[in-house]
Order: structure tokens, then C-alpha cells, then sequence
């Protein structure tokens, strides 16, 4: 009898939104942890440069796809499934904003948009996770929510993205509870002043709730990737419904 360990049996993901800033930063933390990954987005050409990138970490896959759109959303769960043969957690990272502009002057187009990317697709998303989750052997994973610190608290101008994010608090805890009877845990990481391409801006100065102009520290992005890691890392009797990740000296706790 051989007195080596039997190899861990491979672990599959799919982060959605997963090339560039947050969603990339998940990916590389979860292939550095032994993952198998496939990240999805609507720009083929991005995602093709991310996985360039991180294919030296381990097996990374690429699917192109609009999460908005239900007929995508099958495409991309029948594509996961046929390379992967299951899936052992989503990560509903993808989502879109639109400029700080006052409530009563965005768009019906803008609305629209963030809804659809932050919220619709999500749900799609986590729709075809349940379906792929319940039917595979063994049943069951894990989802995680990018909920956004904006999911309790917003900034001065964001109601598309604040709304839509609130909304994902409330999806996160119906998937909980409805993907118990079928080992489907699903939690939510709530993110502060991750750097990324999004929050350059904040060292020059973010508006604050008091109409003053500050400038906020940042966090590095890796570390919501290594967050995400352990919660995805979890036995399945265990689960992290939320968890806030966040720049320590960021004017979020308090009163700004």
C-alpha cells in the first residue's frame, strides 16, 4: 500500500467580471490556491490578456459572455459545464456604475444598465449555478456575492449602484437559504478602497457626504482575492454569510 496522500480532487470556479481590477485579483488568488478557474466578461480581447497573465498560475479558462442576458447566461453555465463537468463556486463579482451625477438626472438608459449588470446578472447567474449545483454528484458549492460596502452605505450620488447593491444583501440571503436543502452555501464580501483602475481617483480627492472633496486611503486588491480564497476554502458545514474588507483609515466607520 502506498503511504503517499491521494491527491485533492479539482476544485472549479467561475468569477464573473473576472478580467480586470476585483474579478481579476479573485481569479489569480483562487488559481495561487489550487483552483481550477474560468472567468467570464463581454470583452474577449480583456479576457484574453488576464488569462495570458495568469496562466502561469494553473489551469484558467475563458469564456466570453453578457451576463445581462439570460440566452448568454445558458451559453456560459452549458460551456462551464462541458469543460469543467461541474462547478464548485460562482463568484458573482461582475457589475457596471455610472458617473456621481444627481438622482433626478440619470437616465433611464443609465438605470437600466447598472441594474442589468449588477443586479440581473447576478441572479442569472446564480440561477444557473442552482441548476448545475443540484444536478451534479456530489450536489452542492458555493456563491459568493461582490456586495460592495455600498450594499449598507452609499456615497453622495450613486442610486443606481447603491440600490442595485442593497438589492444583492437581499439576493445573497435568499440564495442562502433557499440552496440549504441542496449544500448550496452562498455568502457576501462587502469591499472597501480596493486599488483598481476604478478607485484611482480617490487619491485626488472623493466627495464626501458633507459636500467636501477628500482624498481616501486604498487597500491593496490582492488582499480581497486571498478574503475570497478563504471563504470559497470553507468545509461545506460552514459558511461566511458577510464579511466587510476594507481600507483600515477609510471614512466608512463613523461619521465620515
Amino acid at each position: 500500500m502506498s503511504n503517499s496522500a491521494a491527491s485533492p480532487s479539482p476544485r472549479y470556479a467561475l468569477v464573473t467580471g473576472g478580467g480586470t481590477g476585483i474579478g481579476k485579483a479573485i481569479a489569480c488568488s483562487l488559481l495561487g490556491a489550487g483552483w481550477t478557474v474560468a472567468i467570464t466578461g463581454r470583452r474577449a480581447a480583456v479576457l484574453a490578456d488576464a488569462a495570458a497573465e495568469l496562466g502561469a498560475l494553473g489551469r484558467i479558462e475563458v469564456v466570453e459572455a453578457d451576463i445581462g442576458d439570460p440566452a448568454s447566461v445558458g451559453r456560459l453555465f452549458a460551456e462551464v459545464e462541458r469543460r469543467f463537468g461541474r462547478l464548485d463556486l460562482l463568484v458573482n463579482n461582475a457589475g457596471s456604475n455610472v458617473p456621481p451625477i444627481p438622482l433626478e438626472d440619470v437616465s433611464f438608459e443609465q438605470w437600466s444598465g447598472v441594474v442589468a449588470a449588477n443586479l440581473t446578472g447576478a441572479f442569472l447567474c446564480t440561477q444557473g449555478a442552482f441548476r448545475l449545483m443540484k444536478r451534479q454528484s456530489p450536489r452542492g458549492g458555493r456563491i459568493v456575492n461582490n456586495g460592495s460596502i455600498s450594499a449598507t452605505t452609499p456615497r453622495p450620488n450613486s442610486a443606481p449602484y447603491t440600490a442595485t447593491k442593497h438589492a444583492i444583501a437581499g439576493l445573497t440571503k435568499s440564495t442562502a437559504l433557499d440552496g440549504r436543502p441542496f449544500d448550496i452555501a452562498c455568502g457576501q464580501i462587502d469591499i472597501g478602497n480596493a486599488a483598481s483602475d476604478m478607485t484611482a481617483a480617490m487619491s485626488s480627492g472623493v466627495l464626501q457626504a458633507n459636500g467636501e472633496l477628500h482624498p481616501e486611503p486604498t487597500m491593496d486588491v490582492a488582499l480581497v482575492g486571498e478574503a475570497v480564497v478563504h471563504m470559497a476554502g470553507l468545509p461545506p458545514e460552514a459558511n461566511v454569510l458577510t464579511m466587510t474588507i476594507m481600507a483600515t483609515k477609510m471614512p466608512f466607520v463613523g461619521r465620515g
